[in-house]
This record gives structure tokens, C-alpha cells and sequence, in this order.
């Protein structure tokens, strides 16, 4: 079974683009990424699978149901990108609030996310720092064991080492059947977690594929010492210039680019795989390119 499924997925705020035609398929036990940056459109097809607003079109499924009943509701930990509680309640409080919303009794599980958290309970939520206001709403979107959990930019404000706490439960949630679905612009945190990946510009899907595949692409890093400016070539993009040394993504045919360089003072060459973050960026110079 699916743990989400969207066909022609599409909103939009009056005449403003939310997103549009967004087809995605997350299956049951994926640790799945949805990358792209702020304005990209990951948080409005997060609160369209939450069932916070509605879509203009299109259809969005959890687990074979239509997203935002009630039902479904009880499958699901939501994890919102911007934290807010009530500011006069105690930790504790709030944790005991959100599972009593859900008619569960969740008090073993929550104590032992916030012993792994470092979570002080008794503290009121107004004398919390952003990092511990996170750590709250983690708790109260795992406490109860989901089926599902959509995460939408969650490791911002978490120290480093919390982050890697944080990511060490949701291995483990993962391991147990959990389908985890991710939402980030750390793309070294997709890389390194996540088994899928989806990639959103403007509102629409550039690519979605198994995070070893979207690395390993037919692009290439090229860094290559002794001049000041690339080859002019067809397959070219995300050029960085640092005095001698030139930087930059190849898709091009291998041919083109040596013979290319044998006219050139080159010193030195050095040709590897891109990191997640350069493919990334390289979709998105693709899908520009392709628009203008």
C-alpha cells in the first residue's frame, strides 16, 4: 500500500501559485526527502496531506484514503515547520494536551522522547529557546506511534547533536514499519537518511528518485586548476571561480570536454561524482533554463 498518493495535485492562493499538477507516490515503510527551498511549495502540500487547507484540484490519498479525515488524522505525527504553543503552558502540559487530543495515552512513549531529548517538562513554554520548542513538537507528533509522520523542516533550531538523536529515532520508527516523510533544504541530511527523494521548484515536481540515483547522474564535478573561467561548452552550470581554480557541473558529452580542455593552461583536473547539493542545484539551473 501507498502511505501517500497524489494525482494532479494543485492549489492556488486566489490568482497565486501554491502548487500545481503535483504527481507523488510514497510507499509504506519509504524514509522519504522532499527537497526544495523556501516558497518552493513543500509546506503547502504538507498542510494539504494534513488536511490543514484544502486543494484547488487534484486528488491527495493516505493510505488509500482521501487526506484530511478524521480517520486518517489518527494515522498521522505532524511535525509544522514554525513551532507555536500556548506560551503560559508547561512542557508537560502541552505533551498530555496533544495526546489526550488524540484520545491516547501516550505517557511512556513521551517520557522517553524527552529523556532522549534532553526535554526539561517542567519548564513553562514561554522560558524555552527555539531549539527546546522544537524538541516539544517532536514529541507530540511521535508520541503515539504514527504509521505516518510528516516532518516538515524539522532539524532547524536543533543543535547538532540533537539532530543526530532526532534522526536516531526516526531510523528506528523507520525500521519498525513507520513511513517517514521529510521535508528540508539540508540536503546533506536527505543524502544521508533518506532512501527516496522528490525535488520541487515554483510548485512543480523537477524529479523524484532514489537518492542514489539523483546522485548518481550523468553530470559530473569538474574542478580544474590554472585559468580563471570554464570552457565554453554546451552542459555546463553551477560555476564557482576562486582565483586560479575553476569549479563547475558537466552533462555533456566526455569527448567535447577533452578535447575542450587540451586548448587550455590547465595544471591540474579533478573530475568526480556531485554531492546531493550539486545535483540540486543543477535541477534547478536545468528547470530555469528550460522556462526561459
Amino acid at each position: 500500500m501507498n502511505a501517500i498518493e497524489t494525482v494532479s495535485l494543485t492549489k492556488f492562493y486566489g490568482k497565486s501559485r501554491g502548487i500545481n499538477d503535483i504527481d507523488l507516490t510514497v510507499a509504506e515503510g519509504d524514509f522519504f526527502g522532499f527537497i526544495g527551498p523556501n516558497g518552493a511549495g513543500k509546506s503547502t502540500t504538507i498542510r494539504i496531506l494534513t488536511g490543514l487547507i484544502s486543494q484547488t484540484s487534484g486528488d491527495a490519498k493516505i493510505f488509500g484514503k482521501d487526506a484530511g479525515k478524521t480517520d486518517v488524522l489518527a494515522d498521522i505525527g505532524y511535525m509544522p515547520s514554525e513551532v507555536n504553543f500556548y506560551h503560559g503552558m508547561k512542557v508537560r502540559e502541552v505533551i498530555k494536551y496533544s495526546a489526550e487530543l488524540r484520545k491516547r495515552n501516550c505517557a511512556k512513549e513521551a517520557s522517553r522522547l524527552c529523556e532522549r531529548l534532553e526535554l526539561d517538562i517542567n519548564k513553562k513554554i514561554s522560558e524555552l529557546s527555539l531549539g527546546n520548542r522544537k524538541k516539544v513538537s517532536i514529541v507530540c507528533a511521535l508520541q503515539h506511534n504514527p504509521r505516518l509522520c510528516i516532518l516538515d523542516e524539522p532539524t532547524s533550531g536543533l543543535d547538532p547533536l540533537m539532530q543526530r538523536e532526532f534522526y536516531a529515532i526516526l531510523q528506528e520508527r523507520n525500521s519498525e514499519g513507520a513511513t517517514i516523510f521529510l521535508s528540508s533544504h539540508i540536503l546533506s541530511e536527505i543524502q544521508k537518511y533518506c532512501k527516496r527523494a522528490a525535488v520541487i521548484r515554483e510548485g512543480r515536481l523537477l524529479v523524484c528518485d532514489h537518492v542514489e540515483n539523483l546522485v548518481h547522474t550523468n553530470a559530473k564535478k569538474v574542478t580544474l586548476s590554472g585559468i580563471s573561467e570554464p570552457p565554453k561548452l554546451d552542459g555546463i552550470g553551477k560555476v564557482e571561480v576562486d582565483g586560479g581554480t575553476v569549479k563547475f557541473l558537466y552533462g555533456g558529452k566526455p569527448r567535447e570536454l577533452l578535447n575542450a580542455l587540451a586548448l587550455l593552461p590547465i595544471t591540474d583536473i579533478g573530475i568526480t561524482e556531485p554531492d546531493l547539493e550539486e545535483i540540486f542545484m543543477h535541477y534547478y539551473a536545468e528547470g530555469k533554463n528550460d522556462n526561459s
